[in-house]
């Protein structure tokens, strides 16, 4: 039987690699999107409706102006969230205009069907912090979260191994606080 673990894994493997078709493994055709975002560094519409739109927000939108991306979830669901899961989250990308990176961390939180099926009804993802890194850290920056066991890690995990810069320190700050 689908679990939210299945879906969210669903949703990380179809945003990262750019596969909108996974989406649909993960959410239900009239799922609703809400984006709280807290940073100037990046912007994205604050609703989407129905899957078509989520796809475009979270998978397409996002191919078309990043790669590399890498996104996490800082703590796992288990069969006790089948209808509501919370978790922290990071994620690291590059810009295909210019190199310049993305280092980010919020929080989502997933409301599942009450059904079998379990696909996301209604997800909120709160983007707390997004730090912008020049170009020529990425290899220092994407080596560290290829690094992480993807898409599952705890926050301690990152900490432990995030590259000594002074642009990551407000991550590092928000990952200590989970």
């Amino acid at each position: 039987m689908p679990s939210p673990y299945d879906a969210v894994t669903a949703y990380f493997h179809a945003k990262d690699g750019n596969r909108p078709f996974l989406m649909r493994r993960a959410f239900a055709p009239d799922v609703q999107l809400e984006m709280v975002v807290k940073t100037e560094a990046i912007s994205f519409p604050s609703t989407a409706q129905g899957l078509a739109e989520v796809e475009e927000v979270l998978v397409r939108r996002i191919a078309t102006d990043f790669e590399n991306v890498y996104s996490f979830g800082l703590a796992r669901p288990t069969e006790a969230d089948r209808l509501r899961f919370s978790c922290p989250w990071l994620v690291a990308m590059s810009a295909r205009s210019d190199g310049a990176l993305r280092v980010g961390v919020g929080r989502y939180d997933w409301q599942f069907s009450p059904d079998a099926r379990c696909l996301v009804e209604k997800l909120v993802i709160t983007i707390d912090v997004m730090q912008v890194l020049p170009a020529a850290e990425l290899e220092r920056v994407i080596g560290w979260v290829a690094g992480l066991p993807y898409p599952w890690c705890r926050p301690d995990e990152v900490i432990a191994t995030m590259p000594a810069n002074e642009a990551l320190s407000p991550i590092a700050r928000y990952l200590k606080a989970q």
